[in-house]
């Protein structure tokens, strides 16, 4: 048997370490993950309501159309039905869009260091690859528009970026989306969108009728605290929708997670509490990283990537002594960084009174 030559090289993704096997490894009965960008909040109540009552149905196959999510999700956004995708996470619209458009005579554009599957996808697809390095931890757009060609089919754009929280801001955005040719698709993923305070953040889906080759990326995963169901969206034009439509898994997203979708949409104050909550946790990081002169950029997440100057693994391990999950930044293109979610105001000052002694 013989497998696609691109994937022998390729790692799968590596999640955050599970609590379990870390309590087992180090006789630890407490273990706090602060790896996976979870919220620290779990999900609204009405979700547990409209679980128990989806739980009923498990022998009946879901929506394959999310006819249902679709109509409470259009009407949240203002957009119509039509300019949706659902997907299992945002993960698996990246490759609907990767499978739809990518192949061995095309490239595609993005920053580096940013969110992983784009180029793991790309990878699979036999694409060229074109990545163009941050600067200051934000996206070089001019970069990336120079790096665009005749044979270039998707540039993507974190924002907030993964791993550095980073955001592009609405006047570089307008700047950068009347530059790129109509032939290129710009994937806008804002899959912390909800966390985002930044006066000057675009608001992106009023530039959709303006740019039919935009297509923004938004999950339940973060801030409305359905990791577990696995479920995101893309939002565009609905012509470009229509066209990617046929490259998506039949009954893609499953019953439970629609039911959880619509009932966490219908709980905007959890989510903004949550939004709250996570702006006063970064605040208690920038705190302890300025008074123990550490760098890390000011983010628009709810995690934090912060420079140790000291090897990231060395640190991750350390942590895990303690029993806490964090990511070491040595996968992530920081290696002597960690990126920490930002948990509750206890977990906070449990994990910065341990990083105080490793400093």
């Amino acid at each position: 048997m013989q497998i696609k030559k691109q994937l022998l090289d390729l790692k799968p993704y590596q999640p955050g370490k599970p609590i379990e096997e870390v309590k087992k490894e180090y006789g630890l009965t407490k273990v706090v993950k602060l790896a996976s960008n979870e919220n620290p909040y779990g999900s609204s109540i009405e979700v547990q309501v409209a679980l128990a009552e989806a739980i009923k149905e498990l022998a009946i196959y879901p929506d394959g159309y999310s006819a249902s999510l679709r109509e409470h999700t259009a009407k949240h956004l203002q957009v119509d039905e039509e300019q949706l995708i659902f997907g299992n996470g945002s993960d698996e619209v990246v490759q609907i869009i990767c499978r739809a458009f990518l192949n061995e005579q095309t490239n595609t554009v993005m920053a580096t260091p940013t969110f992983p599957q784009y180029r793991h996808n790309a990878v699979i697809e036999k694409a060229e690859i074109r990545e163009i390095a941050l600067v200051d931890g934000h996206h070089d757009l001019e970069k990336m528009l120079q790096a665009i060609d005749e044979h270039t089919r998707v540039i993507w754009v974190c924002s907030p970026n993964n791993p550095t929280g980073t955001y592009v801001n609405e006047n570089r955005l307008l700047s950068f989306l009347k530059k790129v040719p109509e032939h290129v698709l710009i994937v806008l993923d804002e899959a912390y969108y909800e966390y985002v305070t930044a006066s000057d953040y675009p608001d992106t889906i009023r530039l959709l009728n303006d740019y039919p080759n935009l297509m923004i990326l938004r999950t339940f995963s973060k801030a409305y605290g359905l990791a577990a169901l696995r479920i995101g969206f893309g939002i565009a034009n609905k012509k470009l929708i229509k066209q990617i439509e046929p490259a998506r898994e039949p009954f893609n997203t499953n019953r439970l997670a629609q039911a959880a979708a619509i009932a966490a949409l219908q709980d905007q104050a959890f989510v903004q509490e949550c939004s709250i909550k996570n702006k006063e946790g970064l605040q208690q990081y920038y705190q302890f990283c300025d008074q123990a002169g550490l760098t890390y950029y000011p983010s628009e997440g709810n995690f934090i990537l912060i420079d140790f100057k000291k090897d990231a693994d060395v640190l991750f391990e350390g942590l895990l002594k303690h029993g806490y999950i964090v990511r070491s930044g040595k996968a992530l293109g920081f290696p002597t960084s960690l990126r920490i979610t930002v948990g509750s105001h206890q977990e906070n000052e449990e994990i910065i009174e341990i990083l105080k002694t490793i400093v």
